[in-house]
């Protein structure tokens, strides 16, 4: 059988673990990013994780050398037109994700699947970039995606039965166990309860009845999470769920969704969590 072709739009964490599960799986994989210096990080974070893999015996060096030489990396999204499924994977912003989906429909072939990675933004409004709402769909992955095992599918207002089968197909594919979102709400389903978990624990915080930890303890050891919800957010990006947030209260106007000032001062602030060393914890 001839492996199939997958573009990634987008090499950042989620763009290139993406890729990396997929040619793992044995999809042919092209990576596109607007600079080479974003398209290196990715491919380097790819080639590192592959080599824990094989370092904990989860992945030979034959298998992890035969995955790498299936992944191509480029900076023109022409290098999508043949591809079979496409994945956006760049920042939540609905003009850019648009932009992008105007440009791949002109682009692709007509039985191609559009995917989009977005956490928040209703697919519908992404699809309607496009002449083919019907072959739009969301596949939500989750971080890191060598990792996690879900994969939200999410249904525009026209995306058809024939499209969301083969998301699953893609995404079950490459070793994801899949959740249909059948109505195409802002957030979706994880987004929205991570976001309302999020929010009132930043509250609470915002407010002084509990510190950062005794509220990650509370959620840990009351109700069995693996991590607490700040500690969560300090791995997410704090500007990230914000923006989730406020993409969700926009479209809601559901107070659960009005993120606390504090929140907001610490993203004016550049407290993003770890990636700035300095969130709701320190780093």
């Amino acid at each position: 059988m001839v492996a199939r072709k997958l573009a990634v739009i987008g090499a950042g964490l989620m763009g290139s673990g993406i890729a990396q599960v997929s040619a793992q799986a044995g999809w042919n994989v092209v990576l596109r990013d607007v600079t080479d210096e974003a398209l290196a990080r990715g491919r380097g974070g790819i080639e590192a994780s592959y080599a824990k893999f094989v370092a904990k015996g989860k992945l030979t060096a034959e298998d992890a050398e035969a995955a790498l030489a299936r992944i191509t990396t480029t900076t023109e999204l022409d290098a999508a037109a043949d591809a079979d499924v496409v994945v956006e994977a760049v920042f939540e912003k609905l003009e850019v994700k648009q932009e992008i989906f105007r440009t791949l429909d002109g682009l692709v072939k007509d039985e191609a699947v559009l995917a989009s990675n977005t956490s928040a933004i209703p697919i519908t409004k992404i699809a309607a970039a496009t002449r083919r709402p019907e072959r739009v769909v969301g596949t939500h992955f989750f971080s890191p995606v060598p990792m996690m095992q879900l994969c939200e599918l999410v249904r525009g207002l026209k995306t058809s039965d024939e499209t969301l089968a083969a998301a699953r197909d893609f995404a079950e594919g490459v070793g994801k166990t899949c959740i249909v979102v059948n109505r195409d709400v802002a957030g979706f389903v994880t987004t929205r309860l991570i976001t309302a978990l999020v929010v009132e624990a930043a509250t609470l915080r915002e407010s002084g009845v509990a510190s950062a930890e005794d509220i990650d303890i509370a959620c840990k050891l009351g109700f069995g999470h693996a991590m607490g919800p700040l500690a969560t957010a300090d791995l997410t990006g704090i500007d990230i769920l914000l923006n989730a947030a406020n993409n969700i209260y926009t479209e809601s106007q559901d107070e659960k969704f009005a993120a606390p000032e504090q929140m907001r001062r610490m993203v004016d602030a550049g407290d993003l969590g770890r990636k700035s060393g300095e969130g709701y914890y320190r780093y």
